[in-house]
């Protein structure tokens, strides 16, 4: 059993120490998902709310978890995608990388800034690319990119979209309503009587 924690965060080390925004993004969706499974499980286990609200509260509270979790995923990873990406292809640099390329000009020529170049190979092929300072500022931005853009989703994007969804499902659920009571307009009170 005491193997299991040092594994773990031996796979942690392994997996995130080069990308610490990967693990942001991770245990932000960790995070999204766990607290709205808490939510959903709060309200099936509730004895105090009835059956009917139920109903309604548990398929909007998936709803919820599915754009919480979406929209945070979505806008988090697609901006470090792009902060990346400009850092692989040179487009962003710390300034040891730009002089390492500047000093090989011929090797690299036009290819910088392109697309299709990839500083990732370059540090491969080249044993005297800067590479610490290269992963350590491309490690600072994306991870920092990435704590704006999950900012950015869980504070305006996704209450707009959750509250956009919200409201449709409740006027569905109150059309449903009313159309159900208009078919039984004289549906009986809990205690018997005709309302």
């Amino acid at each position: 059993m005491a193997k299991f924690p040092q594994n773990l965060l031996k796979w942690v080390a392994d997996s995130f120490h080069k990308d610490a925004s990967k693990m942001l993004i991770w245990t932000g969706v960790a995070g999204w998902g766990l607290s709205s499974l808490a939510q959903i499980c709060g309200i099936a286990f509730n004895k105090k709310i009835p059956k009917e609200q139920k109903s309604f509260l548990i398929p909007q509270e998936i709803a919820d978890a599915c754009v919480n979790v979406g929209s945070f995923f979505l806008i988090t990873q697609s901006v470090k995608s792009l902060v990346a990406k400009l850092f692989k292809t040179g487009k962003f640099a710390p300034e040891s990388v730009r002089n390492y390329l500047q000093k090989n000009k011929n090797l690299f020529g036009d290819k910088i800034g392109k697309l299709d170049f990839s500083l990732d190979k370059v540090l491969k092929n080249h044993k005297d690319f800067p590479e610490d300072s290269y992963y350590a500022c491309k490690n600072f931005y994306t991870s920092l990119a990435t704590v704006g853009a999950g900012v950015l989703s869980s504070n305006i994007v996704t209450p707009i979209i959750r509250n956009y969804s919200a409201s449709k499902m409740q006027k569905s659920y109150l059309n449903k309503n009313a159309s159900q009571q208009q078919v039984n307009p004289y549906r009986t009170s809990s205690v018997g009587m005709k309302i």
